[in-house]
């Protein structure tokens, strides 16, 4: 695979191998090595086989294990790399692959009870065998015994518009004991859709993964097929994907402050965080005609070019605006003292579990692959990557507050750099892999986000794509953060991680 040093092993040496580099990354926040995720494919024969993406360390190349599972069976590593526990659950449930020694060997993509004869992503699979939906079993989680423990199962309807999950809560008056999320009730299976599919129709697909992510799923998606295909998109290309990913970042933020507002009761914070996010989104429709920003990156570049001469201006509207919400938000007490020490997330958790983005940024992991693995053109310009050691709600607001300001720079940065020239360009600019396989990648709003493509080259088709998404690891991370708090202090801590549930149930 393109951008990654391969390694096969067998099912026998992979304990042995998650010892090692569990050795090899120390503990220094710098460092930007570990496990990234694990898929199931098929080889050139047909055979299944497992692989593992993990990062060496900045500016050094991503390390793919390859292996063959015996008798559809693998050893679980989840309980050394406890980051892979649902990717591995997730393998099951899709593929059939068995981990022995898995610390919690329970459904998670398909719920209990709606186990099929055939996993859906295997030939043989028969849609009409899946049971119906009356027979779903209740999820397994710990027992928990004692006087005066309540249990609420909350969702997967819930109030607002907000998309289906149901949280189970086991709690004594306000203290939670256990907490327990239950996604996949809109699982669409959406690395099965791209499949067959012509590279272009793969990118209108990748930005319908997670509509708030569109950008950086389309962006990250293109580089995995140019480095399959061999491509470089054109440098104004690269230039104009800094600006569209930035735009992206600036609105989400912008977004989630308001919605942090709405949880600590501060109306105004709400309103204001809302009224710019939509500025954003008006400039986005300018700029592009998509408020989302969508139907622009393709593998070799752009589908048109942009005139951004006016982008500039069109920022200096509400810059101050800006500047202003931010600094009131920070000066508002009421507002900290509900941020301030609650949904504390330690570093060493952070680390394990697999957090990303803002999430880790904010409990002292110094990692973002817009600086540690550079792509489009963010290796030419000066930016910070804002870093907070609290890991509680305040800090994950915080982080994002000086990510709004350092798009912001970085968005006039590439305005001041950016020249005329084409946006398309399929040369060949190395040799294509020979396996048709690449991997691409994006800081994306929420975190580092991942593409493993493999394609028929001969045909312009797609025959696997692997997506992870930082919302699914932000997801594994969160209930960590919600033991042992209150009943009071939930909505505030679920909207300072700003997850998206579709980010998950793709």
């Amino acid at each position: 695979m393109r951008h990654c040093l391969t390694r096969e092993l067998s099912p026998a040496e992979l304990p042995g191998a998650a010892d090692i580099l569990l050795t090899a990354l120390g503990e220094q926040s710098g460092a930007h090595g570990r496990m990234q995720f694990a898929y199931a494919c098929r080889d050139g024969r047909g055979d299944l086989e497992v692989r593992y993406v993990l990062s060496q360390g900045a500016g050094r190349p991503y390390a793919l294990w390859r292996v063959r599972p015996q008798a559809d069976a693998l050893p679980s590593l989840a309980e050394k790399l406890p980051l892979l526990g649902w990717y591995e659950r997730e393998i099951r449930d899709l593929y059939g692959v068995r981990f022995d020694g898995h610390p919690e060997p329970h459904p998670l993509v398909l719920h209990e009870g709606l186990a099929p004869p055939r996993p859906p992503l295997c030939d043989g699979f028969d849609r009409a065998a899946v049971p119906a939906a009356g027979e779903a079993a209740p999820p397994v989680v710990p027992r928990v015994i004692g006087p005066g423990i309540q249990r609420l199962p909350f969702g997967p309807v819930r109030a607002d518009v907000v998309e289906s999950a149901q949280f189970l809560f086991f709690y004594i008056g306000e203290g939670i004991l256990h907490y327990h999320p239950r996604l996949f009730y809109k699982h669409r299976g959406m690395e099965a859709r791209f499949e067959g599919i012509d590279l272009r129709a793969g990118g209108v697909l990748a930005e319908r993964v997670s509509g708030t992510d569109s950008v950086a799923h389309a962006l990250a998606y293109a580089q995995a097929v140019e480095a399959a295909m061999g491509w470089r998109a054109p440098p104004r290309a690269r230039y104009l994907r800094v600006i569209l990913a930035e735009l992206e970042r600036l609105y989400n933020h912008l977004h989630y402050l308001g919605h942090l507002s709405k949880t600590t009761t501060l109306k105004v914070g709400e309103a204001q965080g809302s009224w710019l996010e939509e500025q954003v989104k008006q400039v986005n429709a300018r700029l592009t005609g998509s408020r989302f920003l969508r139907g622009l990156i393709i593998p070799g570049g752009l589908r048109r070019d942009l005139d951004a001469g006016r982008l500039d201006a069109w920022l200096d509207a509400f810059d101050h605006d800006i500047d202003d919400y931010l600094r009131r938000l920070e000066g508002t007490r009421s507002h900290l003292d509900r941020l301030m020490t609650t949904g504390l997330l330690p570093r060493q958790v952070a680390f394990d579990q697999g957090a990303t983005g803002p999430i880790e940024r904010a409990s002292n992991l110094d990692r973002d692959l817009r600086r540690d693995h550079p792509y489009a053109n963010y290796e030419k310009l000066r930016f910070s990557v804002p870093v907070e050691t609290a890991g509680d709600a305040h800090a994950r607001s915080r982080v994002r507050m000086e990510e709004i300001r350092e798009a912001l720079a970085m968005i006039r940065q590439t305005l001041g750099r950016i020249k005329s020239g084409p946006v398309l360009r399929r040369d060949v600019l190395e040799d294509a892999d020979p396996d048709g396989e690449g991997l691409g990648w994006a800081e994306a709003v929420r975190g580092g986000l991942l593409y493993a493509v493999h394609l028929d080259a001969s045909r312009g088709r797609l025959l696997r794509v692997k997506i992870k998404d930082p919302s699914f690891s932000n997801w594994r991370v969160f209930p960590f953060t919600v033991q042992d708090s209150n009943m009071m202090d939930y909505a505030i801590n679920e909207a300072s991680f700003g997850l998206s549930v579709a980010g998950a149930d793709r």
